[in-house]
């Protein structure tokens, strides 16, 4: 019995035995289920910290560069994916997280008045070349190389991020809940990507995830301000 690519035949078949399926049977069911799992989450995965800076009206501590960075190496990832025909659940959270992605950057445009000549030029020249790559009709070799960069990519949109943080000794609007499913996210896709024999590069760009959203969680907590206490009210 198959649904959504997913075989649960071998499982059932061992459990109607009253045996526990064996690690070989066990292991691709729990990688397929954790990869819809990670879809799933990567639908709403952003929108703490967009309500976050809709709620403050403010980007205080927000690296525009960062979440720019972001919306191209979501972009490379997905169309890659793509192009390779990989299974929905090795890579559909990307489509989601690139929507998000690019309401996010948006977002931060609005709240980053004035927008200077250049964002405007990096926001064009993206919106420009974007459907090209998604479409996949450039060259294969440089479709590859592209590939190759979005681990660079992912690193650099992070590197501006945290620096601010330490820089700052504050994380400013950054929403915990997001930063904290981003490294869930990762650590999940790691497995994922072990188990569905993914190529080394798609690991350890997973493995970079994990190192970078965990550093930028640990600096949430890290410089989380304690809350003031109420001061009492004199009779």
């Amino acid at each position: 019995m198959q649904i959504f690519g997913m075989d649960f035949s071998c499982a059932l078949g061992s459990l109607q035995d009253g045996k526990l399926p064996d690690k070989d049977c066990l292991l691709p069911l729990i990688s397929k289920l954790l990869g819809y799992c990670i879809v799933a989450a990567s639908t709403t995965v952003k929108l703490p910290q967009i309500l976050k800076i809709l709620k403050h009206q403010s980007v205080r501590g927000l690296s525009v560069v960062a979440f720019e960075l972001e919306v191209i190496g979501y972009t490379i990832a997905l169309a890659y994916c793509l192009h390779k025909g990989l299974p929905f659940s090795a890579f559909g959270e990307y489509a989601f997280l690139l929507i998000q992605a690019i309401i996010l950057v948006a977002v931060i445009y609005y709240y980053s008045q004035p927008v200077g000549i250049k964002t405007w030029i990096r926001a064009l020249l993206y919106c420009a070349v974007a459907p090209t790559i998604l479409a996949g009709q450039i060259d294969p070799m440089l479709f590859e190389a592209l590939y190759a960069s979005q681990h660079a990519i992912f690193l650099f949109a992070r590197i501006p991020q945290i620096w601010a943080n330490f820089s700052n000794k504050s994380t400013g609007e950054l929403s915990f809940l997001t930063c904290f499913m981003n490294f869930g996210g990762s650590m999940v896709r790691v497995f994922t990507s072990i188990q569905e024999k993914a190529p080394t590069s798609v690991v350890l760009g997973s493995v970079i995830g994990v190192i970078t959203n965990g550093t930028i969680l640990s600096q949430i907590i890290i410089y989380q301000k304690p809350r003031a206490k109420k001061e009492k009210k004199v009779q």
